[in-house]
């Protein structure tokens, strides 16, 4: 079997349960990989200020991977890459909000801006990633393709109600690149968990890509293979075959 190095995690629909929390079941199957010599990563498209307490937690000595790319760290105050949105980028971003009538968010260095607040001045701030969201797919699906035509921004989503838009060329496979150019592994040795569009790039970029139970179709149509539902701890099931290979099946009895 394949020697894995590095396994790296998506949260939001994969490692986090529907409160927000990692199951004890998830930590102790991490833990177990962590002793084992297979380290484990964060890949999120959060912004660093809502990852640290997972980082803590699991006790990540690697660097990780936030805003779907547009900051990698190596550790706390270690910064090894960042990419910007430009404030043109951001004013089209805000003008399809506007006229769409959509929720929107920003991932901002430095600085925290409520959902729906942008500052009048947006050249004066570092921009990471804007998101959109609605309830309507036709808007949605309508967004996506007018920032496809833009041309000048990278377009993905973490769920099937929203867009987040990153630097043009900027993933979580891009950001896992400079992570293992950092801790020099081969991204044949690396495996990636995920279940939105979002995690589609690191998930083809890695050696071996796993879609949880609840992602989207078109992320398990692209997974090498397939866990169980997050709800059901499905890293940790997944960690499990990592470690240890395929269960064994037994022959049913008659009883």
């Amino acid at each position: 079997m394949k020697r894995w190095r590095l396994v790296a995690l998506d949260l939001d629909g994969t490692l986090l349960d529907h409160e927000g929390n990692i199951s004890n079941e998830n930590q102790k199957w991490i833990k177990i990989a962590q002793q084992s010599g297979l380290e484990v990563t964060i890949a999120t498209g959060r912004p660093l200020r809502l990852t640290k307490t997972f980082l803590e937690l699991l006790d990540i000595k690697v660097p990780y991977v936030v805003a779907n790319g547009s900051e990698v760290w190596a550790g706390p105050g270690q910064l090894l890459e960042r990419h910007l949105i430009s404030a043109r980028d951001i004013e089209f971003d805000l003008q399809l909000a506007l006229q769409y009538g959509t929720h929107f968010w920003s991932s901002v260095v430095d600085h925290v801006f409520p959902p729906g607040c942008v500052p009048d001045h947006v050249e004066q701030y570092q921009w990471l990633k804007f998101g959109l969201k609605s309830e309507d797919p036709m808007i949605i699906r309508e967004i996506w393709n007018r920032l496809e035509d833009y041309g000048r921004l990278e377009v993905s989503s973490s769920d099937p109600s929203n867009i987040e838009v990153t630097p043009l060329g900027i993933t979580k496979a891009t950001g896992l690149r400079r992570v293992c150019q950092y801790m020099d592994i081969n991204p044949e040795h690396v495996v990636t968990i995920g279940d939105g569009l979002n995690d589609v790039a690191m998930m083809q970029w890695s050696g071996l890509g796993i879609a949880m139970g609840n992602a989207e179709e078109q992320v398990k149509e692209i997974a090498d293979r397939v866990t169980v539902h997050h709800t059901k701890h499905g890293v940790a099931e997944a960690i499990k075959i990592l470690l240890y290979g395929e269960p064994h099946k037994t022959e049913a009895t008659n009883e």
